[in-house]
């Protein structure tokens, strides 16, 4: 009986990590929301953040999890974003240092600025957890549109990732990807 109880968990495992990797989220196309949040330590996510701004489907862009050292001219610099573009619609969050932080800082900001939709730019991988972390940390009336960046994870990644999605679900509650 134990042995049949370990086998069945062991093969929903599976096949939920099966089912993690191999439908990872994808890119939005146009779709006007009032905010993108953009949480930093993933490859070409600012990037699609300020597409998603300059394009007119946001008006507003925030990034969470900004380390404490780097100024907002120094941003400007690496990411080519204008002056007079960081002055009316970027906005830098030092608070986070993971994704749980990124989720009540970007919560709170977005409280603070009345943020009703928000596009949130997060690699393919990472979507699905920082997606539910959010959606924990805002009122159900916030809509929250997910616009994955392509990547190429190793096999590694994803397990690491799925594992901390488990561990989000297992901590948190959540069985839908929602609150």
């Amino acid at each position: 009986m134990i042995a049949r109880l370990a086998g069945f968990i062991a093969l929903f495992y599976a096949i939920g990590f099966l089912l993690f990797a191999v439908t990872l989220p994808t890119p939005v196309g146009h779709l006007r929301t009032d905010a993108v949040l953009v949480p930093t330590g993933g490859p070409g996510r600012i990037a699609r953040g300020l597409e998603v701004l300059r394009d007119g489907d946001a008006r507003r862009m925030f990034v969470s999890g900004v380390d404490r050292e780097v100024t907002a001219n120094e941003f400007a610099s690496e990411f080519g974003v204008r002056s007079r573009e960081m002055r009316c619609c970027v906005t830098l969050g030092y608070l986070a240092v993971d994704t749980r932080s990124n989720a009540g800082e970007a919560a709170q900001w977005m409280q603070t600025n009345d943020v009703r939709t928000v596009r949130l730019v997060t690699t393919d991988w990472h979507m699905r957890r920082a997606a539910a972390e959010l959606r924990n940390s805002l009122p159900a009336t916030v809509r929250v549109i997910e616009d994955a960046v392509p990547s190429n994870p190793a096999l590694g990644q994803l397990f690491l990732e799925y594992n901390k999605l488990l561990a989000a679900v297992a901590t948190r509650g959540w069985w839908d990807g929602g609150p």
